[in-house]
């Protein structure tokens, strides 16, 4: 890298001790301290608390000890699922911190951007952020989008400084956090993290908005109205009770337990616990959540928009074909059939000096070994016209170093461009675009090479000014990758739609997608079609049409929107900064981790660490078993809740002999046993086997509208019946408080253990679900079973819960029981069953 050594690892070690990481400094609140807070704001925490001082002052101490037992274990539970969740959320934001290009020892190599120290060497290219400030000691053709600080959008052509020594003027100045527009340097390091300038202005480089999910929307107001009714059912249930036994505690008891029984504080712990689990088992695939909120939405995706380069290609051009215009010949270098010539040569010329796009080094290293005599020594470019047109090309202009008088200007770019900068017949251009047409539709990926003559010093300002003679076409070929056609499959058999948007020409894109089984008609739109439709226009055309070519950053997005008005939701891939927007734009944007600019990454909300779409087969089938177990353990936990609220209000507002069947106590124990199975055992739940099969369920649905909770609700009364029913039989035939009490509570665990079987899938019968391999659940029944046990055996546990010992017997019937309120829904599947196949036979 021209003599550029950076510093040593010792300087490295001493600039750091002397000026510090390139760290932001951003202080973070303690994250236990927080969690804390959080915890004791909780309706369940408060209501638990004065449980325990009522249980007190009522001199009912074990009561009283056993609250705050149970209080300080939900609280650890919470804590250690909050820790969990930011350490796993911690751990992926390390990973997917962006990296940098330094040189050190004399060696280049890529460290995270945090590692970087004031005096190092750092090299930036088209699509990075620059990750610190510096002083440019080198560049090629170089310039910097710096909206971030200035407000202007227009990118600012920047140089190197002659000397390390001269003041640097702010064209050799480069800044943290700006976009690299075109071009690379490597730059001297002046300023890291709070001292540089977008640190000193108050800037941020990111403008995190945490909005919340739709799902997490439902969830609060779902919360939020239980907790009003739990205050109303509060007061009216302390004002029966106080009426009719005159004593503030007890009534305050009998409110509180109610209260408790109403708040369903485990669906938003499931919530946390799925989503921030479902990000874990995603980076286990290799995929990065940026966005939490995105595992929420992958079940849903419901059209699929890939890049063809490197997503359904190898991403591994190579310079296969040449047409040779001056011999009207095509040249297949493949078979060695090819030999030096000017459009070889004129390609190399009008390629970067240092090439990192893949065609670029193909024609570098077919020229190297096609060419006996290498004159790239000899010559030095002096002036290089961007990539510029609708299709780009490029131009380069270098002079012999020995001789100025000689002066090569080479063109590439897209053929359509080229050929219009040229003059040439209509014959001529027939025979060319049959050449053409003839390489695309065979998948090649062609490019045109023109050369000029210009007599003067002083170039045109654009390229477009000059008359060049075309020379001939460049042809390279990305084979598919070997996956991609089972990947296309598995999309289609899940109902998903695939559309290709790519820069690339539509005939090599439709002969590359014929290679691999894709579903397209013959239209094909055009960005210069797309950009010149009207929004209503588009959203017809994108549901009939599967390719869409010669794309540009801003038709790419107006076809996201498109889709999106179609009330689709959309998934799109990119890597590079064309891509921003459009990945910003769609519901899952997913950057390329090995080849992907650091802004389509940051645009992104999940990044592919392999660059493999057949990651993203296996992230919609996670997506859909979260949404499918998600929606599980809410229907669990509205089953669940409904017997308990039931039990602690139908004595008291039907006047039973015996008022109070469940104490806060009781209810707690219900609460530490619910909020395991639901926000851990549904969550290890398998996939069911016909879930890749359906189509993507609609994101508008509420998980809390009757269409969806008809189901629970009316498994939770059958389960009130069945416990209520028993209760009240034990109770007229004269059974004591404590041994009806426990009939109730005996029933209803083994509801609970049954209910949690059933639920494990509302399709396939619990024959079928009981394959399921989930290791938990025989531990989760266990300990109930063993909890129970407890409670109504060992002594000490049975004054505290007010239980008596109950015969064998009638442990049966409070089996049976629990088996009638809780089994029938069975039935009810196998006749779901029946229907969808007479269904599917008719």
């Amino acid at each position: 890298m021209d003599n550029f050594t950076g510093l040593t690892d010792i300087e490295v070690a001493e600039n750091r001790l002397k000026y510090g990481d390139n760290d932001d400094a951003i202080n973070q609140k303690n994250q236990f301290l927080k969690g804390l807070l959080d915890i004791i704001g909780e309706p369940l925490f408060i209501i638990l608390v004065f449980t325990s001082i009522i249980y007190f002052i009522l001199n009912q101490t074990n009561e009283g000890i056993i609250m705050l037992v149970a209080l300080i274990f939900v609280a650890s539970i919470s804590l250690y699922q909050e820790n969990k969740s930011n350490n796993a959320l911690k751990e992926l934001n390390k990973i997917s911190e962006p990296l940098s290009r330094v040189l050190r020892n004399g060696i280049e190599t890529e460290i995270n951007s945090q590692q970087i120290v004031v005096n190092d060497l750092i090299i930036v290219e088209q699509g990075n952020i620059i990750p610190a400030d510096g002083i440019i000691v080198k560049s090629s053709d170089f310039s910097v989008n710096e909206s971030i600080l200035t407000g202007e959008s227009l990118p600012v052509a920047k140089n190197a400084v002659l000397k390390i020594t001269n003041e640097p003027t702010e064209i050799n100045k480069i800044y943290k956090g700006t976009l690299v527009y075109e071009g690379m340097c490597i730059a001297l390091v002046k300023a890291t993290g709070k001292n540089a300038e977008i640190g000193k202005i108050g800037k941020k480089l990111e403008e995190t908005v945490t909005s919340k999910s739709s799902l997490q929307i439902q969830i609060k107001n779902f919360v939020k109205k239980m907790v009003v009714i739990g205050v109303i059912a509060f007061v009216i249930v302390w004002s029966i009770n106080f009426y009719f036994t005159k004593n503030v505690l007890t009534s305050l008891l009998s409110g509180l337990t109610l209260a408790m029984s109403i708040l369903p504080e485990e669906i938003p712990v499931a919530f946390s616990t799925f989503m921030a689990l479902g990000t874990y088992y995603l980076y286990k695939k290799k995929i990065i959540v940026r966005n939490p909120h995105t595992v929420e939405t992958l079940g849903a995706a419901t059209v699929i928009c890939t890049d063809k380069t490197g997503t359904i290609t190898q991403n591994e051009m190579h310079l296969s074909v040449i047409y040779d215009f001056n011999s009207n010949k095509l040249f297949d270098f493949t078979k060695e059939e090819y030999k030096s010539n000017q459009v070889l040569e004129y390609a190399m010329w009008a390629s970067e000096t240092n090439p990192y796009d893949q065609m670029e080094k193909s024609i570098h290293e077919v020229f190297s070994i096609t060419n006996t005599r290498d004159k790239r020594t000899e010559y030095k470019m002096i002036y290089e016209y961007p990539l510029s047109g609708n299709p780009p090309f490029m131009t380069h202009i270098f002079e012999q170093i020995n001789n100025q008088q000689n002066i090569i200007i080479a063109c590439k770019g897209a053929v359509e461009s080229v050929l219009k900068q040229c003059k040439l017949t209509n014959e001529n251009l027939l025979k060319i675009y049959n050449n053409y047409n003839l390489l695309t539709s065979k998948g090649y990926r062609v490019l045109a090479v023109a050369k000029s003559e210009y007599k003067g010093v002083n170039f045109p300002t654009t390229q477009f000014e000059f008359d060049f003679d075309f020379l001939g076409l460049t042809a390279f070929y990305d084979p598919p990758k070997p996956n991609i056609k089972k990947v296309i499959n598995e999309f289609y058999k899940a109902g998903i739609e695939v559309k290709i948007i790519t820069g690339d020409n539509a005939d090599t894109t439709s002969a590359i997608a014929s290679q691999i089984d894709f579903e397209h008609g013959n239209e094909i739109l055009t960005g210069t079609q797309v950009l010149a439709m009207t929004i209503e226009e588009l959203r017809k055309k994108v549901v009939t049409v599967n390719i869409f070519a010669r794309m540009f950053p801003d038709a790419k997005l107006k076809v996201i929107e498109a889709l999106k008005q179609n009330n689709e939701i959309v998934a799109m891939t990119g890597d590079g900064v064309n891509d921003a927007l459009a990945l910003k734009a769609a519901h899952i944007g997913i950057a390329m981790g090995q080849r992907g600019s650091e802004v389509a990454k940051k645009a992104s909300s999940l990044i592919l660490m392999n660059d493999d779409l057949e990651n993203m087969v296996d992230a919609i089938a996670l997506g859909r078993r979260i949404y499918e177990n998600l929606k599980k353990a809410i229907r669990y936990i509205i089953s669940i809740h409904i017997p308990i609220i039931l039990i602690v209000t139908i004595p008291l507002l039907l006047f039973w002999k015996y008022k109070f069947i469940f104490f806060p106590i009781h209810v707690i124990f219900l609460e530490l046993i619910m909020g395991p199975t639901c926000s851990i055992i549904y969550e290890r739940e398998p996939i069911e086997k016909d879930s890749m099969t359906k189509k993507p369920r609609k994101m508008q649905n509420d998980y809390f509208s009757w269409h969806e909770l008809s189901l629970s609700i009316i498994q939770g009364l059958a389960i009130t019946m069945a416990c209520m029913l028993l209760g009240y039989f034990f109770m007229k035939n004269n059974y004591s408080e404590e041994y009806v009490r426990t009939i109730v509570f005996c029933t209803l665990i083994f509801c609970n253990i049954m209910l949690t079987l059933v639920n494990r899938s509302f399709n396939y019968s619990i024959f079928e679900t009981i394959k399921y391999k989930n290791s938990l659940i025989p531990l989760i029944i266990t300990i109930s079973l063993l909890l129970l046990a407890s409670s109504i055996f060992i002594q000490p546990v049975r004054v505290i819960f007010s239980f008596e010992i109950i015969k064998f017997t009638d442990i049966l019937i409070c089996f049976v029981a629990a088996f009638a309120g809780v089994n029938w829904i069975e039935i009810y599947k196998s006749h779901l069953r029946n229907i969808k196949k007479k269904k599917q036979f008719d």
